[in-house]
C-alpha cells in the first residue's frame, strides 16, 4: 500500500480534513506507513545510498515537503524503516509455530532473500557508534533487545547451561556477533559465504540440528515465506531474534 493508494489529496493538497475526532491522525498513520513502506521497497530495490527522499516521496504520492514533515531527515526515515521492519516482524512472528531456534534458522533464509535491507542494517548499525549519530540510541536499544530475546531463546532450547558451560546470557552476545558477522561477510563474497547454512552448523554447535532449523526458504515453522508489507515476512521477532 502505497499513499497513492489511498483515498483524499496529495499531501499538501486542499483537501478537507476527514470527519470524525480520529481522522486526522488515522490519516497522519497512514501516509507515515505509506511514507515506510515506499522506502523500504526503494531500499531493497536500489541500495539506502541511492534511495533519495524525493525518490521516496513520490513513490508514497506525497510531496517531498509532505514526507519532511513526517521525516525531517534521511538518516531519520532509515531509522524508521528499521523500527517499521521489526514492528511488522513482531506482528508476523507471533504466529510463527515450531522450535525457536528453527524459526531463526527460517529468518536467516528469508534475509538472504533481500540484500538491500540487509545492507541498509549493515551500514547503519557500524555507523551508529560515531558519537550523536541519529540511529545510535535505537541501536543501543535494538542490541539490548535482541540479546534478551536470545537469552530467552537459548534458555528454553538448551536449558542453563549450554555447550562448554556457557549460561544462555554469556552466549547471547556470542549469536549476536554469528549473526550479524555471518551478513557482513555475506554481503562481501555471497558467492563464498553461504549464510543459512553457516548459521545452521552454529546451531548444531549448540546441539540444535537441521531437524530443528527447516530448510531454506521456509517460514517459520517449515511454512513458506509470506507475509509483510511488500512481500516481507519475520525475520526478528520477540523484539529481534535475528539482529539483522
Amino acid at each position: 500500500m502505497t499513499a497513492r493508494d489511498q483515498d483524499g489529496p496529495r499531501e499538501g493538497g486542499g483537501g478537507a480534513p476527514r470527519a470524525g475526532g480520529g481522522g486526522r491522525e488515522a490519516r497522519r498513520l497512514e501516509r507515515r506507513e505509506a511514507i515506510l513502506e515506499s522506502a523500504m521497497e526503494l531500499i531493497a530495490e536500489r541500495g539506502y545510498r541511492r534511495t533519495t527522499l524525493a525518490a521516496v516521496a513520490e513513490r508514497a504520492g506525497l510531496t517531498q515537503q509532505g514526507l519532511l514533515h513526517h521525516f525531517p531527515t534521511k538518516e531519520l526515515l532509515l531509522v524508521g524503516v528499521l523500527e517499521a521492519r521489526d514492528r511488522w516482524d513482531l506482528a508476523s512472528a507471533a504466529a510463527a509455530s515450531g522450535s525457536r531456534t528453527g524459526t531463526l534458522a527460517a529468518l536467516v533464509d528469508y534475509n538472504a532473500t533481500r540484500p538491500g535491507i540487509v545492507r541498509t542494517y549493515t551500514v547503519l548499525s557500524a555507523d551508529s557508534v560515531t558519537e550523536d549519530h541519529p540511529a545510535r540510541a535505537f541501536f543501543e536499544s535494538r542490541f539490548r533487545s535482541v540479546r534478551a530475546s536470545l537469552a530467552e531463546v537459548l534458555r528454553a532450547e538448551c536449558g542453563d547451561t549450554l555447550p562448554g558451560g556457557l549460561t544462555p546470557e554469556r552466549a547471547a552476545p556470542l549469536m549476536v556477533a554469528v549473526l550479524d558477522g555471518l551478513q557482513l561477510q555475506w554481503l562481501l563474497d555471497p558467492q563464498e559465504v553461504d549464510m543459512p547454512a553457516a548459521f545452521r552448523d552454529f546451531l548444531a554447535l549448540l546441539g540444535r540440528g537441521e531437524e530443528e532449523s527447516g530448510g531454506p526458504g521456509d517460514g517459520p515453522g517449515g511454512e513458506p515465506a509470506d507475509g509483510g508489507p511488500g512481500g516481507e515476512r519475520a525475520d526478528g521477532a520477540g523484539g529481534g531474534f535475528s539482529s539483522g
